[in-house]
């Protein structure tokens, strides 16, 4: 005898409803399963990554080198961060007599008006508002200090040389390259002795775009050709490889290569609306005693996207903090 399934409208509906009920459970179960093969594979990912790590990530000071080493910032006031080891002598060995005469260049930047900020609606909220700045004649470096640079004052003074000087020598071929591993106080302190100083936001802003408000030194359209940026090197490039990306005054790398540290404390510009926030300093937990703001950092690195490189783009640390991603030129209020 067959059997016959019950055909009433009633019974086909419930075996309709049983029938949803039990794809869903099926379906609900391979979710739920997924979900769990997956966990149990990250963690045993993480415990493996963690078992054939190469530094200690329980402790700070293994941390806190690995940041140094993946290019970013660390707190240079807590640390030895270097020995000075180069005699004046020695120095000056570094380079030929027409390289230093061509390092130590500056170019003339003429008193006036410019073009300062953005309204580009993609830009980030500190770089806004566009507005008209001004500024008095200055001298700019040509180029970032360098490395040789660095050692001769180094040299001179008994200056602490960066951390990544292997026992306080420049790692070869790195003479032409931009010093890095640099505070803000490094930076100025070197400025001092060179008897010049920071160049202030406005007039690195100058520097960089002149006054069309150019988007970076060369004009508005990118060519990464004419710099060194989105980690394509994987590090600093000598400061002699992208003449031809030179602003309108001359002044070369400011684009990519190292973010360069400025005179003046990070604060928004009249009729900005970043958060407050951003321009202040937690103090929390810090070794910095009482600085109330970051220093800003201009021209973007070999390490960041391209649009960070924008002529206009602002970026910032505090005064005590070091990368190997920034560094910095001087100016002078003199004129030739």
């Amino acid at each position: 005898m067959k059997f016959q399934a019950d055909k009433s409208p009633l019974a086909r509906k419930k075996r309709k409803h049983l029938l949803l009920i039990t794809l869903t459970t099926c379906i609900a179960g391979a979710f739920l399963s997924g979900a769990i093969h997956t966990i149990w594979l990250a963690a045993a990912r993480v415990d493996q990554m963690q078992q054939h790590s190469t530094y200690d990530a329980t402790s700070p000071d293994e941390v806190a080198k690995h940041l140094q080493a993946a290019g970013e910032f660390f707190d240079a006031t807590t640390r030895n961060t270097g020995v000075a080891v180069y005699s004046v002598a020695r120095a000056e060995s570094l380079l030929r007599d027409d390289l230093w005469k061509r390092l130590s260049a500056q170019v003339a930047v003429p008193a006036g008006p410019f073009i300062m900020g953005t309204n580009k609606p993609d830009s980030d909220e500190q770089d806004r508002p566009q507005h008209t700045a001004r500024t008095g004649a200055f001298m700019i470096d040509k180029f970032p200090v360098t490395n040789a640079q660095y050692a001769m004052f180094v040299a001179d003074t008994a200056h602490k040389s960066p951390s990544h000087w292997k026992t306080g020598v420049i790692p070869r071929g790195f003479e032409t390259n931009p010093v890095v591993m640099v505070t803000w106080q490094d930076a100025s302190d070197y400025c001092t002795w060179a008897g010049k100083r920071l160049p202030s936001e406005a007039e690195w802003e100058k520097a960089a775009r002149g006054t069309d408000g150019r988007r970076w030194p060369w004009g508005n359209r990118m060519d990464p050709k004419l710099l060194n940026t989105y980690n394509t090197r994987g590090t600093t490039t000598s400061v002699l490889l992208h003449i031809k990306g030179a602003s309108p005054y001359g002044a070369v790398d400011m684009a990519g290569n190292v973010s360069e540290w400025t005179a003046d404390d990070f604060t928004p510009y009249k009729g900005s609306h970043a958060p407050t926030s951003m321009f202040m300093v937690d103090q929390s937990g810090s070794s910095y005693g009482a600085a109330e703001h970051y220093k800003p950092l201009r021209g973007g690195s070999w390490k960041s996207d391209p649009f960070s490189t924008s002529t206009y783009h602002r970026s910032y640390a505090l005064y005590g903090d070091a990368s190997n991603f920034v560094g910095f030129r001087c100016a002078s209020s003199k004129t030739k």
